[in-house]
């Protein structure tokens, strides 16, 4: 069954394509916040651990990566030891 919701953003490819977007990018931020809480891991510190600056970190934690490029946002990934793996779908 189809809800309100489902029919909202399914009734226009732009919005959902723009849904998509905004809900990836919350989900990545969120992933960060979360490692970087239970690491007990600051900021700077990520940043330093990273080698980006402090301000792409905030930019990731306040959910506006999406000007941040692929490289910079893997570093950060990669400094909290995890990596991204494709997998065809």
């Amino acid at each position: 069954m189809e809800t309100t919701f489902d029919k909202f953003i399914n009734s226009n490819p732009k919005r959902k394509a723009q849904f998509e977007k905004e809900y990836n990018e919350f989900l990545l931020s969120e992933f960060v916040l979360e490692k970087m809480e239970s690491e007990h891991l600051s900021v700077r510190t990520l940043a330093k651990k990273a080698g980006v600056s402090p301000t792409i970190i905030q930019k990731i934690r306040s959910k506006n990566a999406s000007r941040i490029n692929f490289r910079t946002f893997t570093n950060v990934l990669h400094s909290l030891g995890y990596k991204i793996n494709f997998e065809r779908m």
